[in-house]
């Protein structure tokens, strides 16, 4: 693909960031890449577009059930980022998701409270699932079970909720 020909827009999207009792954070190991990626396994908080029209915070509460099973009755947002945090597509990626659309992602992250307990993570409540596994572990690991060229982007996050975790 060209430069000329590249997308411009950034898909809007959601991410959550789900914490425990414990502080520790919610990851999934996504399925569409436990085979494909040469570099490694990554790991990631649930994140996911948002729909035309759909209110920020509704996403939030739809793709973390959709992509953990977990119901919206036990999450409660702590706060969410300010302002979006954007990231571009590799160039190896440029044009081949979203159906070409998007150049990248321009997410709005919500810091959310777990009040229920593991048995209420379904990883399989949506079809096709998102994650094969899950675990939780600590905030400050994020950046390093992230695939690269996202980690900017948790760090980003995490300095933007750093002191509500």
């Amino acid at each position: 693909m060209s430069a000329a020909s590249e997308p411009t827009a950034y898909r809007p999207c959601v991410g959550v960031m789900l914490l425990n009792s414990e502080g520790k954070v919610f990851v999934g190991q996504r399925i569409d890449a436990r085979d494909n990626d040469p570099q490694g396994v990554w790991w990631q908080m649930p994140q996911g577009g948002v729909d035309p029209g759909e209110d920020m915070e509704v996403a939030a509460y739809r793709e973390l059930e959709e992509e953990t099973g977990i119901p919206a009755k036990h999450a409660q947002i702590i706060t969410k980022t300010h302002d979006p945090i954007r990231y571009d597509l590799p160039p190896h990626l440029m044009g081949k998701l979203w159906n070409g659309e998007f150049r990248g992602q321009e997410q709005i992250w919500f810091l959310m409270r777990f009040t229920g307990n593991d048995a209420d993570v379904n990883l399989n409540a949506h079809d096709p699932a998102e994650f094969c596994e899950w675990k939780w572990d600590e905030p400050d690991t994020l950046p390093d079970l992230i695939i690269p060229f996202k980690k900017s982007v948790y760090k980003a996050i995490l300095n933007s909720f750093r002191g509500k975790y």
